[in-house]
């Protein structure tokens, strides 16, 4: 009920990678598995008003510290596991960027398999834009910050793709999954398989995870509606707010071009039975 929460609508896909489970030749870039010193402190069970709130860190001592940046994994003498190797630098980050993807293992153990790398967490630091980095810096205008342009700009500048990638200071850690069915999307924050074109990330502090809502946007680029009933599966750490949401396009390249392109406004009703009463939601 209500008035529809009016907001910027935004997509992600889930996008294929070419990797190796063994470093060597292009396959320079990690993709990690979660550190095994990380540490995940629920502050809502020490302290009950920060509910929700998880704090990431290691040890340092008996002090509790916030875990490595991205630059700081990187520096690391003792880096965590990697699960594959990937061969191009913004392909790995951006495979981050989305939360998970799949690896086709082009060399190496297991050769000519496709596997899944699902979200198993974050390192604790906010994300930041590669893209808005390089208009700031006059390298792109903003009309231009696409994934393709990231990638060229990438591809013009190997000197400078560390420097590039260390302005997100935020990591994801994935575990490895097999894709038993092509077809299925990775699984969300509510532990089902997204479906493509059905299921949208919201902020869970606005929106109940597992409930339908009433989308009403409009197609990558363009003025033709894109109106339909969709379900609230997924959380992300950019998603914040009402009517915020992030449309799953589904898997690959022709998911990523309409994903990439995704910046509309949209307005977002949750359907909710009356009788039910206020949905609760994770505040």
């Amino acid at each position: 009920g209500g008035k529809p929460a009016v907001n910027t609508v935004t997509g992600y896909y889930e996008p294929l990678v070419r990797a190796s489970r063994e470093r060597g030749g292009a396959y320079q870039w990690p993709l990690y598995a979660v550190p095994e010193d990380m540490l995940v402190v629920d502050l809502g069970s020490v302290y009950p008003e920060l509910a929700g709130k998880r704090v990431r860190g290691k040890l340092d001592g008996k002090r509790v510290v916030p875990y490595d940046s991205r630059a700081e994994i990187d520096r690391a003498a003792r880096q965590p596991r990697a699960l594959v190797w990937v061969d191009d630098p913004i392909d790995a980050f951006f495979l981050q960027v989305q939360g998970s993807g799949r690896a086709q293992l082009e060399s190496g153990p297991g050769a000519g398999d496709v596997i899944r790398l699902a979200y198993a967490d974050q390192n604790g630091h906010q994300y930041a834009s590669i893209g808005r980095w390089l208009v700031d810096q006059g390298e792109l205008t903003l009309a231009q910050a696409s994934m393709q342009n990231i990638r060229e700009w990438a591809r013009r500048n190997p000197q400078r793709v560390r420097e590039l990638l260390n302005v997100n200071p935020s990591v994801v850690f994935f575990r490895e999954e097999a894709v038993t069915d092509a077809g299925a999307g990775p699984r969300g924050a509510f532990g089902v398989p997204l479906t493509a074109q059905h299921s949208i990330a919201v902020d869970p502090q606005f929106v109940p995870l597992g409930s339908p809502v009433m989308l009403a946007t409009t197609l990558p680029g363009s003025s033709r509606p894109l109106n339909r009933v969709v379900f609230a599966q997924d959380t992300g750490s950019a998603i914040k707010g009402a009517g915020r949401a992030d449309f799953y396009w589904g898997f690959g390249e022709e998911a990523g071009a309409m994903a990439g392109r995704m910046k509309q406004q949209g307005r977002m009703w949750v359907l909710w039975p009356k009788a039910a009463g206020a949905p609760a939601v994770d505040r």
